[in-house]
């Protein structure tokens, strides 16, 4: 599987390409690989559009998720300028505003467009570590092929299962960390309950209590696609010390800002979201 991956990141993009349509046309048109799923959560976030707008909306979400594979792929072997000149960051001062003042940053980002490509453009271009929270694979030789190519510009994958232990192990020197916060929590878990999408969605919290801690500066980072393998990245600000908050109790405005954020790129490009995830997996309890 090594073998496979780093034969893939030597492989041209534009051939990759190709081999993304093939992915595609398996997933959606032979295996239907939740289409039923997804056309009902699309159908439910736009009950404005006619039923061919949704339908486009289904098929072009596919067809971007097999180019964001073979992008992914590409990435692992690409070059730091290679990687500069497909992911352009309209607003970089604000990493630079948070680097000078000698604050960590935290970086809230959906699986929106490339989201594989962040950390790596990302630690290609800032003089900041940028570090990401990954879910552990199953198969032990993929997930050190790809601890390994995700650090090739200074950053460090952190399993999920070890942030807390990191967090406090790096408090005190200035870095990016990375969440890609657009996932369900589990039934048990705490969590903050607000719409998206004409929906009652839970997101996990806790961004309150890591930002208090490290005293960073939280930013929703969405991407916008320019055209095929290139794209810009932007840089919202949720909150920056000193906080408004307090980081207790219910609630949580910093995912509150992350979903308002997120529902608008949404709409502005909805083909662009992870929507073969399952993101509504149950409903909101009545005492929530």
């Amino acid at each position: 599987m090594r073998f496979l991956l780093r034969a893939l990141a030597r492989t041209p993009l534009p051939l990759l390409y190709a081999y993304g349509w093939i992915v595609y046309a398996i997933g959606f048109h032979v295996a239907r690989w939740r289409r039923e799923q997804v056309a009902g959560d699309v159908a439910q976030a736009f009950p404005e559009k006619t039923a061919a707008e949704r339908a486009a909306i289904v098929r072009q979400s596919y067809r971007n998720l097999a180019d964001v594979v073979v992008e992914a792929a590409w990435g692992f072997g690409a070059s730091a300028d290679a990687l500069r000149a497909r992911v352009v960051f309209e607003n970089p001062e604000v990493i630079d505003r948070a680097v000078a003042a000698k604050h960590s940053v935290v970086l809230l980002a959906p699986h929106f467009c490339n989201w594989e490509w962040l950390l790596l453009a990302g630690g290609a271009t800032f003089g900041l570590p940028l570090d990401a929270v990954y879910q552990t694979l199953r198969v032990e030789a993929v997930d050190r092929y790809l601890r390994e190519a995700r650090s090739r510009f200074g950053g460090k994958p952190i399993r999920r299962e070890d942030f807390v232990y990191e967090l406090m192990s790096r408090a005190g020197t200035p870095r990016g960390y990375g969440l890609i916060a657009d996932q369900t929590p589990r039934r048990d878990d705490p969590k903050h309950w607000t719409r998206l999408l004409h929906r009652d969605t839970a997101f996990f919290v806790g961004a309150e209590k890591v930002a208090r801690f490290l005293d960073a500066v939280v930013l929703f980072v969405t991407m916008h696609r320019v055209r095929r393998g290139h794209y810009t990245v932007r840089f919202t600000v949720l909150a920056e010390p000193p906080y408004a908050f307090d980081g207790d109790g219910g609630g949580s405005p910093i995912m509150e800002g992350f979903a308002r954020n997120l529902e608008q790129a949404v709409r502005r490009s909805p083909a662009d979201w992870l929507w073969v995830q399952k993101r509504w997996k149950y409903p909101k309890p009545a005492d929530a």
